[in-house]
C-alpha cells in the first residue's frame, strides 16, 4: 500500500482541505489517525481513497469527506462527553477520541465491536469505550451527552437520542430512507431540538436490536 503518511496528508489536504472543511482540530485529527488499521486487510491499498469500504457484516467504514463534514458539524471541544452510534470500524471512534474526553460507543454486531475495541486499545485510545449492544436506545446510564454522532441512517430522529443530549449539546445524524437521506444537525436549545439540514448522504440503515 501507499506510505500512510503521505497519503493522509494527500488525503486531507486534496479531500477535505480543498472541499472546504477547515476545522484544524479535525484536519489535525484526520492527519494522526491510521485510517488504513481500521480498513480490513483485501482493502487497505484503498484506505485513504474518499469512498467507503466494506468492513464486514454488511457495513462500511464512511468515506473520508463525510466523516470530516460530521466531525467539523459538532465543534467538539477538548472536555466534551461524546456519544457515537454505531462504531464500525472504530475509525471514527478514533478521531472523537482524539477531540473529546470522553467517548462512549455502541455497536449492535459483536463482532465488529470487538475488532474496533482491539485496534482502539493497540493503538493507546483510552478514553474510549465501546458497547455492544442496540444504538437506538442510546446510553442513558451515561448521559447527558455534550455530542452525538450517528454513523447510521434512521428514518426520523429518534426520541431517546434526543432525550440523552444536555441543553446546548449537538447531534448529527443521517435522516431517511434507504435511497434518499440528508444528514441533519441538531442543536438542543431550552429542551427543543433545532434542525439545519446539511446534505445528502448514504449510509446503512440505524437498525434496533429486537428486528
Amino acid at each position: 500500500m501507499p506510505d500512510p503518511i503521505i497519503a493522509r496528508q494527500f488525503m486531507v489536504d486534496s479531500q477535505l482541505r480543498a472541499r472546504g472543511i477547515s476545522d484544524p482540530r479535525v484536519l489535525d485529527a484526520m492527519l494522526r489517525v491510521p485510517r488504513h488499521e481500521f480498513v480490513p486487510e483485501p482493502y487497505r491499498a484503498h484506505a485513504y481513497e474518499d469512498h467507503p469500504l466494506p468492513i464486514g457484516d454488511g457495513q462500511t467504514i464512511s468515506q473520508p469527506y463525510i466523516v470530516a463534514l460530521m466531525l467539523e458539524s459538532l465543534q467538539l471541544a477538548p472536555n466534551d462527553k461524546v456519544l457515537e452510534i454505531g462504531t464500525g470500524s472504530g475509525y471514527v471512534t478514533a478521531l472523537l477520541a482524539e477531540l473529546a474526553a470522553q467517548v462512549f460507543s455502541i455497536e449492535r454486531h459483536a463482532a465488529l465491536a470487538e475488532n474496533a475495541r482491539n485496534v482502539l486499545t493497540a493503538l493507546g485510545y483510552a478514553n474510549v469505550q465501546v458497547i455492544t449492544g442496540d444504538g437506538t436506545l442510546g446510553l442513558p446510564t451515561a448521559a447527558p451527552f455534550d455530542a452525538i454522532l450517528v454513523s447510521a441512517a434512521a428514518p426520523d430522529l429518534p426520541s431517546a437520542l434526543l432525550a440523552q443530549l444536555r441543553d446546548g449539546g449537538r447531534m448529527i445524524i443521517p435522516v431517511g430512507s434507504e435511497n434518499s437521506q440528508q444528514l441533519q444537525f441538531i442543536r438542543m436549545v431550552n429542551g427543543r431540538p433545532v434542525i439545519s439540514i446539511r446534505e445528502a448522504v448514504r449510509f446503512v440503515p440505524l437498525v434496533p436490536n429486537h428486528e
